[in-house]
């Protein structure tokens, strides 16, 4: 006579392995570092307390529209555009006001390119930080 044992096979419980893989990563995570820290003696400048000025090649769109160049108003788009030397007009870059409305600016850029600008480069605030 035969006796035969029916061996149950129990699964393994996969909860536990996924929560040792998770320990492991936190202890590692925690323990590591991903980037050499600075030295303590080392103190970064702060540039939020510095104000922010356009560089002096630019051309400055105010809020109502008006243009100045180097500090000096500009009559109007042709006139300072023809006065140009061909290098610049290849890349003009021009800094708006953020008040100016979208339309005056729309209108301002076409009129730089009728001129002769070929390009029109707007410059913004991280730009310029």
């Amino acid at each position: 006579m035969r006796i035969t044992r029916h061996i149950q096979s129990e699964r393994e419980p996969t909860i536990a392995l996924i929560n040792i893989v998770f320990l492991m990563l936190v202890f590692f995570m925690i323990a590591g570092t991903l980037a050499p820290p600075l030295d303590r003696d080392v103190t970064l400048i702060k540039t939020a307390d510095l104000e922010g000025s356009a560089p002096p090649d630019t051309l400055v769109i105010h809020a109502d529209g008006r243009l100045s160049y180097r500090g000096a108003p500009v009559a109007d788009a042709a006139s300072f555009v023809a006065d140009l030397p061909e290098e610049q007009r290849a890349a003009l870059r021009v800094v708006p006001d953020r008040d100016l409305p979208a339309k005056k600016l729309v209108s301002i850029g076409n009129d730089l390119r009728a001129a002769g600008a070929k390009r029109v480069i707007l410059m913004s605030e991280r730009v310029l930080q």
